[in-house]
């Protein structure tokens, strides 16, 4: 096992191109979903704007960045 990224649970070990180029939309929300900081956030909005520009992933990501605001209100 070890660090390989199969078996990390740091989930920001992934890339932006990870989390927004995965074959199926629903490993697309999985990662979205997992995203646990603004840093790992603003990387993914900024390669979504570069790259794809798909209004749906950047609605999610916008949600993300909502839920990720008030977690840290709450804090």
């Amino acid at each position: 096992m070890g660090n390989t990224p199969e078996h990390s649970n740091d989930s920001s070990d992934l890339s932006p191109a990870q989390r927004l180029e995965a074959p199926n939309p629903r490993l697309i929300d999985a990662s979205i979903a997992t995203i646990n900081d603004m840093d790992t956030l603003r990387a993914c909005v900024a390669y979504e704007n570069q790259h794809q520009q798909r209004v749906p992933i950047l609605r999610q990501l916008e949600e993300k960045a909502s839920e990720l605001r008030t977690q840290n209100k709450d804090d």
